[in-house]
């Protein structure tokens, strides 16, 4: 289970995340130039790239760990398979 000040911070940067992805809609009813609405874009995918390795991080260090402590094989197995199926799909 993750602490509340780390839950805390990832919704906050989620939100934060939300306003830009809002403000990239307003560039575009604005009719803004598409190199500055591509630039917003490129730094929306970092942000979140950002807060993918986080929340991967907080699984490692909770779930992940719980699986290994448990001496569970089983549970061991699950973990490690969610890991493969999360990156098998996001190499589609």
């Amino acid at each position: 289970m993750q602490n509340a000040d780390r839950r805390t911070a990832k919704v906050n940067r989620f939100n934060r995340i939300a306003g830009q992805v809002r403000g990239i809609a307003q560039m575009i009813e604005q009719d803004r130039y598409c190199i500055d609405i591509l630039q917003q874009v490129a730094a929306v995918r970092a942000a979140l790239a950002r807060a993918e390795a986080e929340v991967l991080r907080d699984h490692a260090d909770s779930c992940v760990a719980e699986a290994i402590a448990s001496g569970d094989p089983a549970a061991q197995r699950a973990k490690v398979d969610e890991l493969i199926a999360l990156f098998d799909h996001a190499r589609r």
